[in-house]
């Protein structure tokens, strides 16, 4: 048996069965995004089997960009999980054959509780597509599967369906990154898109400063204490005008043979790289990469260190 072939086979099939959704898209799905759209309450999505599977993920596709959903096994809400429904819901019930009995069973009572129904199915003739406000045709051919039993390009179908709608939500609600970043609050890309420098940053007794007139002797047991490799240089107002780091020392001593006396205003580096404490940690960390530094002291409006933030601070926090 030749494997690649028969890989590519699947993959034919379950392409074919997409490019036929595509063009099946009609007014009928104008009207589930319209019903969607419309709903005051939440999506309540139900299925069994596979069907079952990927009403699953279509939920969570819905929650995680802004349309509240859930999943309703068919089986389980025929022994009371129908109480989940409110008459402000809509329900999407996915079933390949529409005439699935746990399917059939449960749509008398969600017609009773008066929320419009959408129907995914693969017979427009169906018990479940005759009971429905609005049907999405997921017919295909044939499955991928050699004796055309196992779902397969019909469940691929199904979910291409499911994240149509999705996304033509997303797009009508406005639903934005930041968005998006407030339901992801636990993943990498939540916090790259919210988490901002004040939110990791050291404050307080942790800022590691001195004067413009004090030595390099102060300064380095000041940078010692504070354990950052760098101290913020301040003039007689408390605003930042320069910075002095282990690499400037290492600079220094190459020049000098006893420079513990200079004045940090002599020695420091002057327009140093900062930022504002409401900067995105992964513009601290783009800022960094770029200069090639690690260590950032963070400003406030007139110019006085607010805060501090390493490199390690941002790792930590697990926005890369």
């Amino acid at each position: 048996m030749n494997i690649k072939k028969e890989l590519r086979k699947v993959f034919e099939i379950e392409e074919d069965a997409i490019a036929k959704v595509r063009s099946r898209v009609n007014d009928n799905y104008l009207k589930a995004v319209d019903i969607l759209m419309a709903c005051k309450g939440k999506v309540v999505i139900s299925g069994i089997g596979k069907s079952g599977l990927i009403g699953q993920k279509i939920a969570a596709t819905m929650s995680s960009t802004g349309t509240p959903s859930i999943f309703l096994h068919s089986t389980e809400a025929a022994h009371g999980d129908l109480g989940i429904v409110a008459k402000d819901d809509v329900a999407i019930v996915i079933s390949q054959s529409g005439e699935t009995d746990e399917v059939v069973g449960v749509l008398p009572a969600v017609k009773r509780i008066g929320i419009p129904l959408i129907a995914i199915t693969g017979k427009s003739t169906s018990t479940l597509a005759k009971n429905a406000d609005c049907v999405l045709d997921s017919s295909v051919k044939k499955e991928a599967c050699p004796m055309n039993l196992a779902p397969t390009a019909s469940t691929t179908v199904q979910l291409a369906i499911g994240d149509a709608l999705a996304v033509a939500l997303v797009k009508l609600k406005g639903f934005k990154k930041e968005d998006f970043a407030l339901l992801h609050p636990g993943g990498a890309l939540g916090k790259k898109l919210i988490m901002k420098v004040k939110d990791i940053m050291h404050t307080g007794d942790y800022i590691p400063a001195v004067s413009e007139d004090d030595t390099l002797q102060t300064g380095l047991l000041e940078m010692t204490k504070k354990r950052f490799g760098c101290t913020a240089v301040l003039n007689k107002k408390g605003v930042m005008t320069g910075i002095f780091t282990d690499g400037d020392l290492r600079r220094l001593l190459e020049k000098s043979d006893n420079p513990y006396m200079m004045k940090m205003k002599v020695i420091m580096t002057k327009k140093p790289k900062f930022l504002s404490a409401d900067e995105l940690a992964v513009k601290a960390l783009a800022l960094m990469e770029k200069h090639s530094i690690t260590v950032l002291v963070v400003l406030d409006k007139k110019g006085k260190p607010g805060g501090i933030v390493h490199l390690h601070d941002i790792l930590r926090s697990g926005v890369v």
